[in-house]
């Protein structure tokens, strides 16, 4: 995942890249070695976008670069270049691939360009063209207006060119991503708010795959931004199929509509933190079902218990024992939604788990949600809820 975090540093792991970093001294970060065979470890976009930088910066002096070593809050990393040249005696380009690790982040093998030009005075100026997105929305870490490069990066890439830059010389740098915008459109990105291309992402330098902090970032930004926005009624949905039906039912804005994901518990604890007037959870019954459960991690290879939570309110509701076993060995939520269809089940059974849900949120986050459970085409399952509908459904 593009994010990391800190605490790789106190698993005295070695990190991926080309070759092995400088040996540790007093007034440098430790040296960070990735080993060719790992695949778990990989570089984010703003150590990309910093080697880029640097390498543009030692072009200058006509010397083809092959490769930088660059400081990232972990260490030191030496990082593969792949183009670099000379434009002038005063400015030269380079460019970094992202180097593929195992992980579903959509920016792997993307290449990051940097064009530097030295000034006469000594200061850094970090601008993003082409592919890079800019801030539209408010609630994220840079204000409405700026170019998407996260502190952290900036950061980086000053730090690193001021160790290299020539005395009393400053420098101009442009980062630009020519697949931004393409690959801008399978992130949440449009989402939050930023447009034109992707951000320059990162905390330490180094991408952790599957990085469960870096997906809590991303999905606590879509609530940052509606609350930044002044929204105080929100929605939460499991995905995109929530999402949609979220659109179809209610009368509310794209940005009051948050995807939690798999993440339900941290993101109910962080609209916890807020001062929301309403919370709606709605979504596939397939979902929601293991929240009535206690369950707040709702990945499927970590827990399940639809069957047993939609068996068990099925008893509680006068449900017999052939029905509770039929729909105990059902093979999908919607296969046991369509037997309680078939008895006449169906809104005392989803009134039941909808009300263990509310109870869950209640005694974990101290939050009284609205809760509207829904089959895949929409139908709304349950009625104990006070929500107003469209659509004339009630």
């Amino acid at each position: 995942m593009e994010e990391n975090h800190s605490n790789l540093k106190d698993q005295n792991l070695s990190y991926a890249n080309s070759k092995p970093g400088r040996e540790n001294n007093k007034s440098s970060p430790p040296s960070v070695s990735l080993p060719v065979e790992s695949d778990n470890y990989g570089i984010t976009t703003g150590s990309a976008a910093t080697a880029a930088a640097l390498a543009a910066l030692q072009s200058i002096k006509g010397e083809k670069v092959s490769g930088v070593n660059i400081q990232t809050p972990l260490g030191c990393l030496d990082i593969s270049v792949k183009s670099s040249h000379k434009i002038s005696d005063h400015s030269g380009r380079a460019s970094v691939v992202k180097m593929p690790y195992h992980d579903p982040d959509v920016t792997i093998n993307l290449e990051v360009h940097a064009e530097v030009h030295l000034t006469d005075k000594p200061s850094i100026i970090i601008t993003g063209g082409e592919g890079v997105g800019r801030i539209t929305k408010p609630g994220l870490q840079l204000p409405v207006g700026e170019v998407a490069i996260n502190p952290v990066p900036r950061k980086m890439i000053q730090s690193n060119l001021e160790a290299a830059l020539p005395p009393g010389k400053g420098a101009q740098v442009l980062i630009t991503i020519p697949q931004g915008r393409k690959i801008a459109r399978r992130t949440m990105n449009p989402r939050l708010g930023i447009v034109d291309g992707i951000s320059i992402l990162g905390t330490t330098g180094i991408a952790r795959s599957m990085n469960s902090e870096s997906f809590q970032k991303a999905k606590k930004c879509q609530l940052d931004v509606a609350l930044a926005e002044g929204y105080q009624e929100l929605v939460f949905v499991p995905g995109n199929i929530g999402e949609k039906l979220a659109r179809q039912l209610l009368d509310v804005e794209d940005d009051q509509i948050i995807q939690m994901g798999n993440l339900v518990g941290y993101m109910l604890e962080e609209a916890s933190k807020s001062d929301l007037s309403k919370l709606i959870i709605m979504g596939h019954a397939g979902k929601l079902v293991k929240i009535a459960g206690g369950i707040f991690q709702t990945e499927h290879r970590l827990a399940d218990g639809r069957r047993e939570i939609i068996t068990t309110h099925t008893g509680l509701r006068g449900g017999n024992k052939k029905v509770m076993e039929e729909v105990f060995n059902s093979n999908t939520t919607e296969d046991m939604i369509e037997i309680l269809e078939r008895e006449g089940m169906v809104d005392m059974v989803f009134n039941s788990i909808a009300s263990s849900i509310k109870e869950r949120c209640q005694d974990r986050f101290d939050l009284k949600p609205e809760v509207i459970i829904l089959k895949m085409d929409g139908t709304v399952l349950n009625s104990n809820y006070r929500v107003e509908l469209l659509n004339h459904q009630s």
